[in-house]
């Protein structure tokens, strides 16, 4: 009976540590894929416009991961919550709003991605406007998203990185240090 305890505990310990690599391995991913989709002129439109369009599917995998934490947090947000989680959820919904704003108006826009798909849709100004306003906006978002998770984003990059390639390094003996 312990036996089977002690490997529960251990499954337990070991899928919050390998969903939170993971997270961290998307969540590189999606700022790596923001900054280049954030210059279009550097990438070109049509890098930007499918790379943006591949990141709906990498931040649908994000808030999978979050879920548990986004159902816990949306039942308690009228109740009692601390502070920094109350503004984290709604820093997130903002996101999350203004994340569809860019998406549906850089669609309407699109000059690479929908006349592949052989939608020609009429060039509108102000959905351009729009886009630019979204996309500034989330800049700022996402630059207080990432505040927020400051020390999580550390602690992450310490434990999954940092400390297995110091692990790769050669350990020095007592007489290297000694001399």
């Amino acid at each position: 009976m312990q036996q089977v305890q002690g490997e529960m505990m251990t499954q337990n310990q070991t899928k919050p540590r390998s969903q939170t690599k993971l997270k961290l391995i998307i969540d590189i991913g999606i700022f790596i894929g923001f900054l280049i989709a954030m210059e279009p002129h550097a990438s070109g439109l049509t890098i930007h416009e499918w790379l943006a369009t591949a990141l709906i599917a990498v931040l649908i995998v994000h808030l999978l991961l979050s879920w548990d934490w986004i159902a816990q947090i949306t039942r308690r947000f009228i109740g009692r919550m601390n502070r920094q989680s109350r503004v984290n959820y709604i820093l997130n919904w903002l996101l999350f709003i203004d994340g569809t704003i860019i998406m549906l108006s850089g669609f309407m826009i699109s000059e690479s991605i929908m006349p592949a798909l052989g939608i020609q849709l009429p060039h509108n100004f102000a959905w351009r406007s729009l886009h630019d306003l979204s996309a500034n906006l989330f800049l700022i978002l996402l630059g207080l998203h990432t505040a927020l998770h400051w020390n999580w984003i550390v602690d992450a990059f310490k434990r999954f990185i940092f400390q297995p390639l110091v692990k790769l390094l050669p350990k020095r003996s007592r007489k290297d240090i000694a001399a």
